[in-house]
């Protein structure tokens, strides 16, 4: 059986599992799903920043969540997060005494992805001016050090959240939501190819329907092995 014939038989199946309202709503949600702009986050320690950050990447539409974990690693904060790591595409480098740093950039790139380093300096662009003409991963530091040095080197461009108040930074929770909204809203105004193309949003709507579906991999086995 072909992949995509494999994917649209078992979505065909966890279907009758799932009522109507749930399914409109989930094909509402991937109708404003992107990958055209994602989220790297960098050694960040307090799990209720991250798990903020997640939850409103979740809530604005982006898929997919990079996570550098050379010197801390990532945990859940579950009130936070209440529930949105659960519709994300989760991405973890946390490989030990490795720069995983130079790992996740080069995944990116070869994705397509340029980089955008968050970085409080006024020679960054400011982020309602980043150029928006190919696929950008924007890169947030740790609450205590921001943007490693390694990042700053190698990212393509910098960019600032303009500030005109006495403190230099903000949380980086609200940082992430502003850089976010900011990118998104011009995007969806704008006729570059944010949407997901229509191979990416039958496998997303696979992966989602198992997760709606209790004993998902159970039922997957039972069906796979009547149709062979």
């Amino acid at each position: 059986m072909e992949e995509a014939d494999k994917i649209q038989s078992l979505t065909t199946h966890f279907s009758q599992f799932i009522s109507d309202h749930k399914k409109n709503f989930m094909e509402r949600v991937l109708e404003h799903r992107t990958r055209y702009v994602t989220i790297v986050m960098e050694d960040i320690y307090q799990s209720h920043n991250a798990s903020a950050v997640m939850r409103t990447c979740e809530c604005l539409g982006v898929q997919d969540i990079h996570m550098i974990e050379s010197s801390s690693q990532w945990s859940t904060n579950k009130q936070v997060l209440k529930g949105s790591d659960k519709w994300l595409s989760i991405l973890r480098y946390r490989k030990k005494n490795w720069n995983n740093a130079d790992d996740c950039f080069q995944t990116l790139r070869t994705q397509g992805y340029r980089i955008a380093v968050t970085d409080p300096s006024p020679d960054g662009v400011p982020i309602e001016e980043l150029d928006l003409d190919t696929p950008i991963a924007i890169v947030m530091g740790n609450e205590k050090d921001g943007t490693s040095p390694f990042a700053i080197e190698n990212a393509d461009v910098k960019v600032n959240i303009p500030m005109v108040g006495f403190t230099e930074s903000m949380n980086i929770s609200v940082s992430a939501a502003i850089c976010m909204n900011s990118v998104l809203t011009r995007l969806r105004a704008s006729s570059y190819p944010w949407q997901m193309k229509e191979e990416e949003k039958a496998l997303l709507r696979l992966q989602w329907y198992k997760k709606a579906v209790n004993r998902s991999e159970l039922l997957e086995r039972e069906f796979l092995k009547s149709i062979q």
